[in-house]
């Protein structure tokens, strides 16, 4: 069937695998699947969150039916940052978190990902299990059994006190005039309270959801707006996170944007001077920027690459002891502090750094000179599978071999939407664009 992707179960609200039928299939087998036998009816217990989509109530309530239908009771966290659900299906002692959302994706958009009582997401295999229970079907429970749900009043709350506990204690954001773009998402309340709370001097953008405007020019991926912001209003610095907040990009006070790499660059080398950096080591994927990997080997560091994802670097830190990890598009994991990637979390450990090192923002967001490196997504129906057409294979050999010794090449469909991402670097600018172009241009004469 194919229903995960490399973040859960994602697609267009209402078509393919991402309908109301699909949601109660998948939150029956994921209640079945996560269920503790031997157990009293309420000790089964599985919290779920949402972003702002207006498909997420639709999801939301068919989730609930199939959840409730093999006992497991339901607790409704409303809209909540994407690691809130992590921390809350820990902390709350719940089997399973749920969290309805497609994060940096378009509104029509939805998803749904699955964290187990870790707080962690699911591995592959827990995945595919779940995924043939739904192709399989599962038993009902007993009328006696079926589970109740409601609605927590005080999740987001327990969030917003958690986050403010990873800034050093007695530290204070006051002096500093932060502009917070929360995408229309997932964090329009959260992130300005904590910000607020902490002493900073809010300015807020994308604060205002209507169901239909997430990541609508604004958030992690259109920074224009939040550059506009910082300028407009003489800020020391931007926070711009993505539709469910576990991602973040940060600004100057002019409007220059740093990405994950730099900012993974900036706390490796803080935590490493600290003696904080487990294993002296970062986790990064395939896709982060050769100058990133440059920077840490000048410092005595190693750079751990997985494949592209963030539970996959979540996975490697696990398996090795690491705490720090991240992707280029600003998934910041502090293992520390969060099971999963954490925009707003990360945002604030940005701010500690000025606040502790008394510098602007710029002096902070550019740690290492980045090889040049350029990145076409070009999109494709779903269902075709371009990267198999023996003309773009061809593309990508010839492509392959004048980059031998002079960079690197990687192409890749994305896992969350129909794109095929072509990447690559090297220190040669008009080579690194002839050769994106090239491969880009065979991919697209395939779909």
């Amino acid at each position: 069937m194919g229903l995960f992707g490399t973040d859960g179960v994602r697609g267009r609200a209402n078509e393919g695998d991402m309908t109301a039928e699909m949601a109660l299939r998948l939150g029956a087998a994921a209640g079945r699947y996560f269920r503790r036998e031997g157990t009293g009816l309420a000790a089964h217990r599985v919290v779920i969150g949402k972003d702002t989509r207006q498909s997420g109530y639709m999801l939301e309530n068919a989730l609930t039916a199939g959840l409730t239908s093999t006992g497991m009771n339901v607790l409704l966290l409303g809209p909540v940052p994407t690691p809130a659900v992590g921390l809350l299906a820990r902390s709350m002692r719940a089997d399973l978190g749920v969290m309805i959302s497609a994060s940096h994706n378009p509104a029509d958009d939805n998803g749904i990902k699955f964290f187990g009582p870790d707080g962690y997401k699911l591995s592959d295999e827990a995945e595919a299990e779940i995924e043939r229970m739904v192709s399989d079907g599962v038993a009902p429970a007993d009328a006696p059994n079926i589970g109740r749900a409601k609605r927590i009043d005080d999740g987001l709350g327990r969030y917003i006190e958690y986050a403010k506990t990873t800034v050093p204690p007695g530290m204070t954001l006051e002096g500093l005039k932060v502009v917070i773009d929360c995408a229309n998402g997932a964090a329009y309340r959260a992130a300005p309270d904590v910000l607020s709370e902490l002493g900073a001097e809010v300015v807020t953008v994308g604060v205002n959801p209507n169901g239909r405007n997430i990541n609508l020019d604004c958030g992690s991926t259109a920074t224009g707006t939040c550059a506009e912001a910082v300028v407009s209003h003489g800020a020391d610095v931007g926070i711009s996170l993505d539709g469910d907040a576990d991602r973040v990009m940060i600004l100057d006070a002019v409007g220059n944007v740093a990405d994950g790499d730099q900012l993974m660059a900036l706390f490796a080398a803080r935590w490493a001077s600290e003696g904080r950096l487990r294993g002296n080591t970062l986790v990064a994927t395939v896709m982060s920027n050769l100058g990133l990997e440059r920077f840490l080997g000048a410092r005595g560091l190693h750079l751990h690459r997985t494949r592209v994802g963030d539970r996959y670097v979540v996975e490697a830190m696990r398996a090795h002891g690491f705490n720090l990890g991240g992707e280029q598009s600003g998934h910041i994991v502090m293992t520390d502090h969060a099971t999963t990637g954490d925009g707003l979390i990360a945002g604030l450990q940005f701010l500690a750094e000025m606040v502790r090192t008394g510098k602007p923002a710029a002096d902070l967001m550019h740690s290492f000179a980045r090889v040049p490196q350029r990145l076409e997504n070009v999109r494709y129906e779903r269902g075709a599978a371009p990267l198999d057409r023996i003309e773009v294979k061809s593309a990508i050999a010839d492509a392959e071999g004048r980059l031998d010794g002079n960079g690197r090449l990687l192409i890749r469909a994305s896992g969350t939407e129909p794109l095929i991402r072509v990447m690559a670097e090297s220190e040669d600018p008009a080579l690194l664009n002839d050769v994106v172009e090239t491969v880009a241009g065979a991919v697209r004469a395939a779909v």
